[in-house]
């Protein structure tokens, strides 16, 4: 079952890339060369009478993919074994596909790293076409692959990256390969190791490849120890000769009988350890002692792993993480749901206050009649037995009977106030549920503010920032007019300078001239002592000599036929500034 879903996932991209017109539907001539070449690179039999009498009654136009599933499940899928190179049968989906859907030309990627890009989407993708990889995924094959290149993993970037995407949070399979190919989340990286980081994660994620390196093997037959590159597998152990994997030497089949156990050293050997099968031991040296405990390790973990029945680790891995996303969605759809139901209840909470607080105000407003009905009766009363007080003294028995009466309705008023405080009682309770509610939907519009104060500091952080590269564009190009007047007018002091570097220039031939004639009158007077002649020279700066002080390098400038020290230049620059100051104030 899990392989026939990694066959379709392949088979999707071949048909997907040969509907040119993407209306989900596909030359009947094209399908025989597609059914062709997977019956080929599967190794089953192909029979094109079959395709022919499957689509019989649509000979004219394309053929749609649910037309072609049918066929494709009975014809070719039922009958897959698992004896054919996986690897090959990819390749064959993905020369059919690649060059209609991507360029490798302006990546960093090379087409082999490319179709490994591929080949680990498929793999991480979701079992729903069209085939898209969810963020999750992303970000465990994005930490995967700079584990493998020995770069760190950033938070802060990653979260950048899915602010960029779609609100759906996923990539399709020539969106992630342009992302790694871009090398968004490797900078820094050569090609190379991007490549090499690649190749990594590809012989993991698809080659199933527990673990590999060199390792010394005790030979069966002479007996001697031979070093052989060695590959782990979750149901088998090969080794090579070295490791481009292109001579195979040998393989250990592993099942639920083999076991793995460390062997004391001997004959010269250290870290040595046994893998035991039913008909064969092998004897195998590691490196040293972590590696020794490492590939023991490795080891039993596939045995355990075949002992209860799973298949490759990163495929379970790969299912608990769907799982998990599930578990989480349902848990957030049941959040919602939840938190529906609580709204509903509490509006009918609400209702029911509602009507509850008009039923006390009516019973208020009827207690408060009665009241002063029971006023009004007292009164009539306490004026009727003043009047009969003063007509008829005499009718005390009369009397004693009104008051017996006015007794009872002064007990059933006070039944009547024990009641309303009942009432009232119950109106408090009533009050409070309602405050609770209340204050759980204020928590809730707190929440929801929370939520909503979150979202606009981040709108005022972009703000912010866009603001910031406003200000440093403006402050850029008030620098760069600034540059410019300050260009200008240092092409105007250039073009004073090489004016004044005329005159110099007219100033220093009239100083040759007159050092040519002096240096004809020393040639007279060169005969009669030579010292005297070096100190000329000296003076005129044709000979100078080495003197202790300052080992700064000696300027060459234009000022005379030889070169002079910054104090010299210093005393030049000082006349040089005397005389042009001179000039203005003479003019």
């Amino acid at each position: 079952m899990v392989l026939r879903e990694e066959l379709l996932k392949s088979i999707w991209h071949a048909f997907t890339a040969l509907d040119v017109d993407h209306r989900g539907k596909v030359s009947k001539s094209q399908l025989k060369v597609l059914s062709h070449n997977l019956c080929t690179v599967m190794k089953i039999p192909h029979d094109p009478v079959a395709l022919e009498e499957h689509f019989q009654d649509n000979d004219e136009g394309p053929l749609s993919n649910e037309g072609y599933m049918p066929y494709l499940n009975r014809f070719i899928l039922d009958k897959v074994r698992e004896d054919f190179d996986v690897q090959e049968f990819n390749k064959m989906c993905w020369t059919l596909c690649f060059m209609k859907k991507i360029c490798t030309k302006h990546l960093l990627i090379t087409q082999d790293d490319a179709f490994k890009v591929w080949c680990i989407f498929n793999f991480l993708s979701e079992d729903k076409y069209p085939l898209v990889i969810v963020i999750e995924e992303i970000e465990y094959f994005l930490r995967k692959l700079l584990e493998a290149m020995g770069s760190e993993w950033s938070e802060e970037k990653f979260a950048d990256y899915k602010l960029q995407l779609s609100t759906e949070n996923c990539l399709t399979a020539w969106e992630l390969i342009e992302l790694v190919g871009l090398g968004y989340f490797s900078k820094g990286m050569n090609q190379q190791t991007l490549s090499l980081g690649i190749n990594e994660v590809y012989q993991e994620l698809i080659l199933d490849v527990l673990k590999q390196g060199y390792m010394m093997k005790k030979g069966h037959k002479r007996k001697n120890w031979t070093e052989r590159w060695f590959v782990l597998q979750p149901n088998s152990l090969s080794y090579y000769v070295c490791e481009d994997l292109l001579e195979k030497k040998g393989n250990i089949i592993l099942d639920i009988n083999c076991y793995v156990e460390s062997l004391p050293d001997k004959d010269g050997k250290k870290c040595l350890f046994i893998i035991k099968c039913i008909n064969k031991s092998f004897e195998i040296s590691a490196s040293d002692k972590k590696k020794k405990q490492e590939w023991i390790q490795a080891i039993q973990t596939c045995i355990q792993l075949l002992r209860l029945g799973l298949s490759s680790p990163h495929r379970e891995a790969r299912l608990r993480r769907r799982e998990l996303r599930q578990r989480q969605q349902a848990e957030e759809e049941e959040l919602v749901e939840k938190m529906k139901r609580l709204q509903a209840a509490n509006e009918h909470k609400q209702r029911e206050l509602e009507v509850m607080r008009k039923k006390m105000e009516e019973a208020a407003a009827k207690a408060a009649l009665e009241e002063s009905r029971r006023n009004k009766t007292q009164l009539d009363l306490q004026d009727r037995y003043r009047m009969d007080l003063e007509r008829e003294k005499m009718v005390h028995q009369q009397m004693e009977e009104q008051v017996a009466q006015k007794s009872s309705e002064l007990e059933q008023y006070l039944q009547r106030v024990r009641e309303l405080e009942d009432m009232y009682h119950r109106l408090e309770e009533a009050l409070e549920d309602e405050r609770q509610a209340k204050q759980d939907e204020e928590a809730m519009r707190k929440l929801q503010a929370r939520l909503l104060e979150e979202e606009a500091t981040k709108r005022a952080e972009l703000e912010l920032i866009h603001l910031q590269q406003q200000r440093a564009l403006s402050q850029t190009e008030a620098e760069k007019q600034e540059l410019v007047a300050q260009q200008q007018a240092k092409e105007r002091e250039l073009q004073t300078a090489m004016l004044q570097l005329e005159s110099l220039q007219r100033e220093r031939q009239g100083a040759l001239e007159q050092y040519e004639e002096v240096s004809r009158k020393l040639e007279g007077a060169a005969n009669k002592t030579k010292t005297w002649k070096d100190k000329v020279a000296k003076h005129e700066g044709l000979v100078r000599l080495i003197q202790p002080g300052d080992k700064a390098p000696q300027r060459i400038t234009n000022w005379g036929p030889a070169s002079f020290t910054d104090a010299e230049l210093e005393m030049r620059k000082k006349s040089w500034q005397e005389r042009k100051n001179q000039g203005p104030q003479a003019q």
